[in-house]
């Protein structure tokens, strides 16, 4: 056992990776704003979770997850809007994200698979990534990861993963719709879905 002045006195060790998961508390535009500055300045790669769901009142908790995406979009300068490449395969969820980010002002790129996700990396050098958990897993890798990592871009480029994998087809035409959204407090969270998010993670962690 280490006392607590032993602890406090050996080196703080760089991260590899940084995780934030806002269902487990609330949090605000401006601690991930600083959160997001500090990884990006530091060239530690970033990645939340965010979810698809109902926003009903009774269930909201935290900040509306739209916002969070567009205050973790480092953008280039005040005169471009925040670029957002978006990885998701199925169409009606495509629309219907790629609706709410433009809403927010964001500027967004459709892949809807992760070659089409890398060649596009590398056109517009997004600010912000934002992908479908049933996406990123089909090989159980994330070559949109290598590829921002070749370029240099994985440590400032923010990542925001979330997962539709329990939405029924008429959950699915609510979304595109409107009726359902981006809802923290609705994320799954089952076994398969973390072993996913860690998938990620540890992809993004490694090399």
């Amino acid at each position: 056992m280490c006392s607590r002045e032993e602890i406090d006195a050996q080196p703080a060790a760089r991260p590899a990776a940084v995780l934030v998961d806002p269902l487990t508390g609330p949090l605000t535009r401006t601690a991930l704003q600083s959160l997001r500055q500090a990884s990006v300045a530091a060239e530690v790669p970033l990645l939340m979770t965010v979810g698809l769901g109902q926003a009903r009142k009774e269930a909201a908790y935290g900040a509306d997850p739209a916002v969070l995406l567009k205050v973790l979009a480092p953008r280039d300068s005040e005169q471009h809007p925040p670029r957002v490449l978006l990885l998701e395969e199925r169409t009606e969820v495509v629309i219907a994200l790629t609706s709410m980010l433009e809403r927010r002002g964001m500027q967004v790129a459709r892949a809807l698979h992760t070659d089409d996700a890398v060649t596009l990396s590398g056109q517009m050098r997004p600010n912000l990534v934002v992908m479908g958990l049933k996406t990123t897993a089909i090989r159980r890798r994330t070559g949109l990861v290598d590829a921002l990592r070749c370029t240099g871009q994985l440590g400032h480029t923010p990542s925001a993963v979330y997962t539709a994998a329990d939405m029924s087809q008429a959950d699915r035409d609510l979304l595109v719709a409107g009726k359902h959204v981006l809802f923290l407090a609705e994320r799954s969270t089952s076994a398969d879905v973390q072993s996913r998010i860690l998938e990620v993670l540890v992809r993004i962690s490694s090399g």
